[in-house]
């Protein structure tokens, strides 16, 4: 009789648990706010908001076409001057209740607001899915597709790396595409491997992919963050020498709809000139 209070009590925890994970991974994401000191100092520009979302993973029964339409709203309501979008857009979990297409999975970007555009890479599981399609369905919702290469964003010159996880990202080009354009450089990459290959000319790269643990066990950590130097670029706003780097939980999830101790979020960052003690 006592084994089975004890197992009764067990079971009850477990299903307590992954309630409070579900619940985790559907709350609506959190917005962190970053200030990166990058344009020219007394270039008269005033602050850009630029707002980096990731990892969006459309798929049943956490991220639906419909919830991402719910965030869009919630990224109007902040009036950015410009979107990020690192990468990942859709999610091919085993246990996913319902997949959707590119086209529905993408379309509710198509609702962005903003004053610059909205600019994106691909990730991992958008070339598992279909590279091609992805693509396509981007430019149709008016996304700029950076495939390693560069776009003019008013003072600023946004290049995309496409996906490394894969394979298919090449710096070099990207690089040489924003050297022959004039404004200020920033780089969007899905994964943040790339980052200690970025020359010190390039001031800020935003990323995803990690998800930040997406489940970070007590006392434990993440079991992963699926990358290649660990947790050295796992989550939030990093700084090396002259080069920052801001890594976003993500909007949905992978593997299991399921979040501990790494909440789904969104950075505003506010790009303002340097200072001449900052030049």
């Amino acid at each position: 009789m006592r084994f089975w209070h004890i197992a009764s009590s067990a079971i009850a925890l477990g299903v307590a648990v992954i309630g409070w994970c579900y619940w985790t991974a559907i709350t609506d994401p959190i917005v962190r706010q970053a200030d990166v000191p990058l344009l020219p100092p007394d270039s008269g520009l005033p602050p850009l908001r630029l707002l980096l979302i990731s990892d969006i993973h459309v798929a049943g029964p956490d991220m639906t076409p419909t919830r991402l339409s719910r965030i869009v709203g919630q990224i109007n309501a902040l009036h950015p001057d410009a979107v990020l979008i690192a990468g990942d857009l859709v999610s091919d979990k085993r246990i996913a209740t319902r997949t959707f297409s590119l086209r529905d999975a993408i379309a509710p970007l198509g609702r962005l607001k903003t004053r610059l555009g909205a600019f994106a890479v691909l990730g991992n599981h958008d070339h598992w899915r279909d590279a091609d399609e992805a693509r396509y369905e981007l430019a149709r919702a008016g996304v700029h597709v950076l495939d390693n290469n560069a776009a003019q964003a008013g003072p600023l010159v946004i290049g995309g790396i496409d996906d490394a996880f894969t394979g298919n990202d090449d710096l070099p080009a990207t690089l040489r595409s924003m050297a022959a354009m004039k404004g200020t450089p920033i780089l969007i990459s899905h994964s943040p491997d790339p980052f200690p290959d970025v020359p010190p000319s390039i001031g800020l790269m935003v990323a995803g992919h990690t998800h930040c643990g997406q489940i970070r066990l007590p006392l434990v950590g993440a079991l992963s963050y699926m990358s290649a130097y660990g947790d050295r670029y796992a989550c939030g706003h990093i700084r090396e020498a002259s080069k920052q780097l801001i890594v976003g939980a993500g909007l949905g999830t992978s593997l299991l709809p399921l979040r501990l101790g790494a909440v789904p979020d969104m950075w505003m960052i506010t790009i303002r000139p340097r200072d001449r003690i900052e030049n």
